[in-house]
């Protein structure tokens, strides 16, 4: 017998505020009183609307709007589950061999025309094997990314319970596995009412993807252009556009319409691959969209003195460990006179958080009588001094140089970088701040670097280095 949701909305309205809510009990309710796995499936299919979470013991109970709390060790691999379904899309479309033969060689030459595509900005069209090949490459690197961006603002418990996420340009599905196990790891149930918007045939790669997520993750898939889609306003806390605005006609207008997506305490997120044409792309759009005033910059860069804004290059990333490399990039590997081709498993990105409300991650009021700002460095040439800035980069030296890292006050028109050339106790958070701490340096050494065009902050044995925030 069918589920009469009507009566299952209503009776599970009132049983909410009672007690959990048991499918197999629940049924005794209801007309005619259906199978009891058939009202678990009802159930999971109302819950987003219902505002239920399915707790590991198979009860439904209302979800809480607490921030998340998750205990987040990085991501070492993409999970078997996810390898695994790819695989069979792959099988499905080339047969069990699908890495040899004509099918392999076929799909290596569509990744080296996808990466020659992206080198030389030409737009790529997706489709059957595009998309395909596409996963293959991207899939664990992108499935990575997205949850170390998902931490930093869990960290600063922007990230709740009952969460409605739209995500622009959704792809093959890399960042919304990656956003469903950061959320699924959290020490309480969460909800998400995930909407993924993507026009290409990327998006029948994501459909057969999102059957893998667990009951409490909500998808559905629009596809659309990011231009012509239409959303409610102020419906989402989290809105993501991951990859994609260098691929936009128009990328300031697009983020500012989709700016009212979000509630009023929400938080919208870009992403992009570290090479410095896209990095510094994202960070041009988020100057833009700052300078006219549409949204304040959250982080990981930095606006610590009043009205002063960056005007340096701006090409900033994150890195983290690199990923096991999977069995499907192993295998099409194999078949390749070069086989580093199609592995790709470094986990290199910039982000960007925008906000409404006027938040921002570090609210300080710096004194020019106290501390250096990085936009008159040049006065401040060959003197020591004491700065307070980010750091907003991992150690970008080579092998057996002195460690090397960007850092910003966001008043800066030119790089600036630290560099440790003396080691000590006084010293040594540079090296242990993690990306987008906020530091303090004392009696740093201002110079000027003629061949790159850049200030080194030299940090020595007497040079004080302490996190200001984090």
């Amino acid at each position: 017998m069918p589920v009469d949701r009507d009566d299952l909305r209503d009776t599970a309205k009132y049983l909410r505020n009672v007690r959990p809510i048991d499918p197999e009990e629940i049924t005794d309710y209801l007309e005619g009183q259906p199978d009891h796995r058939a009202v678990r499936v009802a159930l999971r299919e109302e819950a987003a609307d219902l505002g239920l979470v399915e707790r590991e013991d198979g009860a439904f109970v209302p979800v809480e709007d607490d921030p998340v709390r998750v205990h987040f060790d990085g991501v070492e691999a993409l999970p078997n589950e996810y390898a695994f379904a790819l695989e069979e899309l792959l099988i499905e479309r080339y047969g069990r061999d699908w890495h040899d033969g004509d099918s392999g060689a076929s799909l290596r030459e569509t990744i080296r025309k996808l990466k020659e595509d992206y080198y030389r900005r030409n737009p790529v069209e997706y489709d059957e094997e595009v998309a395909l090949a596409y996963a293959i490459y991207h899939l664990p690197d992108y499935y990575a990314t997205v949850q170390y961006v998902l931490d930093d603002l869990a960290r600063d418990g922007l990230l709740t319970r009952d969460l409605r996420v739209l995500d622009v340009g959704a792809g093959v599905g890399g960042p919304a596995l990656g956003l469903h196990d950061y959320l699924a790891s959290s020490e309480d149930p969460v909800l998400v009412d995930y909407d993924a918007v993507e026009p290409s045939a990327a998006a029948d790669v994501l459909d057969d993807l999102l059957d893998e997520t667990g009951s409490n993750f909500h998808p559905s898939i629009t596809r659309e252009t990011a231009e012509a889609f239409e959303f409610e306003a102020g419906a989402y806390d989290l809105v993501c556009f991951n990859n994609v605005l260098s691929e936009l006609d128009d990328p300031v207008a697009v983020v500012e319409r989709y700016l009212d997506a979000l509630a009023d305490d929400g938080t919208f997120v870009a992403t992009a691959p570290a090479d410095k044409h896209t990095s510094t792309h994202l960070r041009e759009v988020e100057r833009t969209v700052e300078a006219h005033e549409a949204a304040t910059v959250y982080g990981p860069t930095v606006r610590l003195w009043e009205g002063e804004r960056p005007t340096d290059r701006g090409w900033s990333f994150d890195e983290r460990p690199d990923l096991a490399t999977p069995g499907f990039q192993e295998r099409l590997a194999r078949g390749a006179s070069d086989p580093s081709s199609f592995t790709n498993t470094s986990v290199k990105f910039s982000y960007s958080f925008l906000r409404t409300d006027g938040e921002r991650r570090f609210d300080v009021s710096l004194s020019e009588k106290r501390y250096a700002k990085m936009v008159d460095m040049g006065h401040h040439v060959p003197d020591r001094i004491d700065l307070v800035a980010a750091k907003l980069s991992r150690n970008l030296a080579g092998e057996g140089a002195n460690p090397l890292f960007k850092i910003s006050d966001g008043s800066e028109d030119v790089e600036h970088y630290a560099v440790l050339v003396k080691e000590n106790a006084l010293n040594r958070d540079l090296l242990d701040a993690e990306y987008g701490d906020l530091l303090v340096f004392e009696q740093v050494l201002a110079l000027w670097n003629d061949d790159e065009e850049a200030y080194n902050l030299v940090c020595d044995e007497q040079t004080i280095v302490d996190v200001y925030a984090r």
